[in-house]
């Protein structure tokens, strides 16, 4: 595939001008070429457009960073906000696994973490505005106290799973709900710590700044607009959950 083909997949799927498209190639290989070692990025520069190709090669050694940081550093390089970045990420890995030879990008998936190989897979990830609009028109809260709302459930419910469990669901959901996910992160050893349903519903309400039975109301929302976004992965958070949670937080059947 010539650069300019390239390019111009990149352009029809989102940036909108080529000049956009262009920033978002260049940000996004300069920044993966910064996650893979240096034979692989010598091996993928091989298989780029010659104008592409400097980009992604690097002699430095590999740096360990996550999709947030990803996005990030996509961001700062291509001058656009993290949705953006994150949204132009996946467009531009999915012109890349068009342009790269099957085993070539086999072996580049294999290099990256989990989180990122979901960005570079291109699975979908619903973004922050389809997850807020499904909370307000269960709740009737307009946006930013829906924001809260969802902040305050995941931060507390990743006080409550295993590290494992965050992770799983961190990579299913926009970057802009992993922050909550970070803060309530369990320590080092992963291991959820007990904590009975009227404590959970406590920290959510302190948190939100509502009452608990608000709080309960919210948190049912929450979970189906999770239910939605993230799909099956919600039931791996649901078994991790006891019995008292279940009856009270399972979002009630409309």
């Amino acid at each position: 595939m010539d650069y300019e083909r390239f390019v111009d997949l990149v352009r029809r799927q989102g940036p909108g001008t080529t000049d956009a498209a262009e920033r978002a190639v260049r940000a996004t290989l300069l920044t993966l070429g910064e996650r893979i070692s240096p034979t692989e990025a010598r091996d993928l520069a091989a298989e780029l457009p010659e104008e592409a190709a400097p980009w992604v090669f690097s002699d430095h050694a590999v740096e360990s960073f996550d999709v947030d940081e990803l996005v990030r550093r996509i961001a700062e390089r291509a001058g656009t906000d993290l949705p953006t970045a994150e949204r132009d990420a996946r467009i531009v890995f999915g012109v890349l696994r068009r342009a790269l030879s099957a085993q070539e990008v086999d072996d580049l998936r294999a290099l990256l973490p989990a989180d990122i190989r979901v960005l570079f897979d291109g699975i979908h990830v619903r973004s922050l505005d389809e997850i807020l609009r499904t909370l307000t028109a269960r709740t009737g809260l307009d946006r930013n106290a829906a924001r809260r709302a969802i902040d305050a459930f995941l931060e507390t419910l990743a006080e409550r799973l295993p590290a494992g469990e965050v992770d799983d669901l961190s990579n299913r959901l926009p970057l802009e709900l992993h922050p909550p996910l970070e803060r309530g992160r369990a320590p080092v050893n992963g291991r959820a710590p007990h904590l009975p349903v009227e404590a959970f519903v406590a920290r959510v309400a302190a948190r939100e700044g509502v009452t608990a039975n608000d709080a309960v109301a919210h948190a049912r929302a929450a979970l189906a607009a999770l239910r939605e976004a993230v799909g099956e992965e919600l039931f791996d958070v649901a078994a991790e959950l006891p019995p008292d949670y279940k009856r009270a937080l399972l979002p009630v059947p409309r």
